[in-house]
C-alpha cells in the first residue's frame, strides 16, 4: 500500500524493491496535510470541552465508556473527544498534537485508519476489564496508540529517518508507559495500554507492502551520471541528470 507519485518528469517513482516510494515534494504535501488535520482534531476536543464545560461535563457522564454495559459500546469512539477537567485536557493536547502529528505526516488516509483502530483497541479493552463503577474518556488512548506506532513504524516500512524518530521518541518519552500498568490512581491504565496495544497492531497492519522483484542492471550500457535501475523499474530521474546518483543513494538509505 505504498504511497504513489510523479515526479518532475511524470514518472510514478519507484522504490528499490518494486513498490512505490512518495518523493520529497509528496513528503513535504502530507506533512502540511498532517498539521492541518491535528489542528483541526485539537480544536474538535477544545470545542467539545467548551460545550461540555458550559453543561457542567454532562457530556463525559453521558458518553462515557462504562465496562459491561452494552448501551456504552458506541460511546467508545466519542469517549477520546471528551475530559473530565481543564487540567485534564491540558495534559492531554500537547503530546495529542506531537504523536498525532508524527503519526499522520506518512500519509493522512493511513492515519485516519490508525485512529479509528486505537480508539476501537482502547475502548475495547476499558469496555471488558474496567470496573463497573468507573466511566472513562479522555484523548490519553489515542496518545498511547499515536506513541506505539511512531515507535516502531519504521521498523515494519524498514525506513531509516522513521526508525530514527522512533527512537528517539521511545527514549525521550519511555516514562510513559509507567501509566500503561496498574498503580496510577485516577487514570485509566486500562485505556492506555489498550491505545498502545492498537498502535503497535497499526503499524503492522499499516505497513508499507512492496513487492519484491529480481534486481540487475537496466537492459543496455549505462553511462556516466545514469541512475542504475532495478529490474522492470523506471529512473527516478532522467538520464544524465547529475541528481540520479544521489536521489539513488538516498533511495537506498530509506530517506525518500
Amino acid at each position: 500500500m505504498g504511497a504513489q507519485n510523479r515526479d518532475r518528469t511524470g514518472v510514478r517513482n519507484k522504490d528499490r524493491t518494486g513498490g512505490t516510494t512518495a518523493g520529497p515534494e509528496q513528503l513535504i504535501a502530507e506533512a502540511r496535510k498532517a498539521f492541518f488535520v491535528m489542528f483541526a482534531l485539537l480544536a474538535v476536543v477544545w470545542l467539545v470541552q467548551l460545550a461540555n464545560y458550559a453543561d457542567h461535563y454532562a457530556l463525559s457522564r453521558d458518553y462515557a465508556v462504562v465496562s459491561g454495559d452494552v448501551g456504552t459500546l458506541p460511546d467508545i469512539l466519542v469517549a477520546p473527544l471528551l475530559h473530565w477537567s481543564w487540567a485534564h485536557i491540558e495534559s492531554n493536547s500537547g503530546p495529542l498534537f506531537v504523536f498525532g502529528f508524527l503519526a499522520a505526516y506518512r500519509g493522512v488516509v493511513r492515519f485516519l485508519g490508525l485512529t479509528l483502530l486505537i480508539a476501537l483497541s482502547s475502548g475495547v479493552v476499558v469496555w471488558f476489564f474496567e470496573r463497573d463503577d468507573v466511566a472513562t474518556v479522555g484523548a490519553s488512548g489515542l496518545i498511547f496508540g499515536y506513541f506505539g506506532y511512531v515507535v516502531v513504524r519504521g521498523l515494519f516500512d524498514r525506513h531509516l529517518i522513521d526508525t530514527l524518530v522512533g527512537i528517539v521518541m521511545g527514549a525521550s518519552f519511555a516514562y510513559l508507559l509507567t501509566v500503561a500498568v496498574p498503580g496510577t490512581p485516577g487514570v485509566s491504565w486500562l485505556g492506555h495500554l489498550g491505545g498502545l496495544l492498537g498502535g503497535l497492531a497499526g503499524a503492522w497492519l499499516f505497513r508499507d507492502r512492496h513487492t519484491r522483484t529480481a534486481t540487475g542492471d537496466a537492459t543496455g550500457p549505462t553511462t556516466a551520471g545514469t541512475a542504475r535501475t532495478t529490474a522492470g523499474t523506471t529512473p527516478r530521474t532522467p538520464a544524465g541528470s547529475p541528481r540520479a546518483d544521489l536521489y539513488k543513494e538516498l533511495d537506498d538509505l530509506g530517506l525518500l
